[in-house]
């Protein structure tokens, strides 16, 4: 049903990604769609987050979801908005990022290949969740999404931990020469993360290796970036994947809570 990231072993951190299994969604997107953007039944969807909010203990009441736009912005969202994009509407806005300071919330945000980045300050108690696809990377959303947490709270780069979830990898992102050519113009520097493909004309783009140093350029420590090193395409048995499917296919989640101290 999930698996953990690597900031699921830090002390009152839920840290999880949905699979593709042990929901109750029809094909195409069986069965665990956490998507109401897929032209799914709404009531498959909520049922999938029931069972989800009972097998994490996350009360559906406490999760705020995310608007995704495939853009650059990141909100800072309280107990007000909670339930929102889920059991009540979202006056949010389009967003591809949240953080929030409040125990207890469940930030919420939708993947089948596009990188979610979870950020978590154990020192301030901060946490955020980005939707990192190539776009939103191009964009430098998971770089606003530190800043926002220096800015808005205090948080010190060298305090931040980050985890890189499932997602499209090197081995199955190949992109035409327009999407080369974006990044090589936004990353000059990181000529060593794009590779050419025989003497076509197509690319493959490590967004790992960019989103990694995006964040050291922020100041996280390099021994404080994990990943879970999964590809969405290679297991697209386990994982939604966009591309895997060519388009069929429902949509997984990402998870990320900051629990009340006892």
């Amino acid at each position: 049903m999930w698996v953990s990231v690597p900031l699921e072993n830090k002390k009152r951190i839920k840290a999880v990604f949905t699979t593709r299994h042990g929901g109750v969604s029809a094909p195409p997107y069986e069965t665990l769609n956490m998507s109401f953007q897929k032209a799914d039944i709404t009531e498959h969807v909520l049922e999938n987050y029931r069972r989800i909010s009972e097998d994490l203990n996350i009360p559906m009441e406490q999760m705020v979801l995310s608007s995704q736009v495939h853009g650059s912005t990141v909100r800072v969202v309280e107990q007000r908005h909670c339930g929102m994009g889920l059991l009540k509407k979202s006056d949010i806005g389009d967003t591809d990022g949240l953080i929030t300071a409040v125990q207890g919330i469940a930030l919420v945000t939708f993947h089948a290949d596009c990188t979610p980045v979870y950020l978590y300050d154990p020192v301030k108690n901060v946490i955020g969740l980005v939707h990192s696809g190539w776009r939103s990377t191009l964009l430098n959303i998971t770089g606003k999404a530190v800043r926002i947490m220096k800015e808005s709270f205090g948080c010190k780069p060298e305090n931040i931990l980050a985890a890189l979830g499932p997602h499209i990898r090197k081995c199955c992102f190949e992109v035409r020469r327009d999407v080369y050519e974006q990044f090589t113009q936004t990353f000059p520097n990181m000529q060593h993360e794009i590779e050419p493909q025989g003497e076509g004309d197509k690319w493959k783009i490590n967004l790992s290796g960019i989103i990694r140093k995006t964040l050291s350029d922020e100041g996280l420590a390099e021994n404080n970036i994990q990943d879970i090193c999964r590809c969405t395409v290679c297991e697209k048995e386990l994982f939604f994947s966009h591309r895997g499917s060519k388009g069929r296919s429902g949509i997984g989640a990402a998870l990320l809570m900051m629990e009340a101290r006892q």
